[in-house]
């Protein structure tokens, strides 16, 4: 997963940081702004919106559910709605799941290089 879990940690961070940490563009974290109404960045005078980690965690629960396993945004959005606390663990024990695969991958290499 695209998620980069070693981000420095901030109080807010730009629309360009969030989308850099889930591998999507800018143009995407807005459309999804307007179909999630979870996600709802705090923006300066000057419009320009500010990620706290609480959005940035429904984006990582919303970028789970459409890019991981492909869900359509309304059928996502229901998720969301009905059984969030599924959603979430669901989320966590893929992301582990994920990390264990690619560790178990990384091992392989550096057998295969002994050998």
């Amino acid at each position: 997963m695209p998620l980069k879990n070693e981000k420095p940690k901030k109080l807010y961070y730009s629309i360009k940081e969030v989308a850099e940490m889930f591998g999507v563009t800018d143009s995407l974290l807005r459309y999804w702004e307007t179909e999630f109404p979870q996600i709802k960045p705090k923006t300066t005078g000057n419009r320009v919106r500010q990620y706290a980690d609480k959005e940035i965690e429904q984006l990582r629960l919303i970028y789970n559910l459409v890019k991981v396993r492909g869900f359509k945004l309304a059928a996502a959005r229901k998720m969301l709605q009905q059984n969030k606390k599924n959603v979430d663990s669901s989320t966590q024990a893929l992301e582990r799941l994920i990390r264990v695969r690619d560790d178990l991958k990384e091992l392989k290499r550096q057998l295969d290089y002994l050998t």
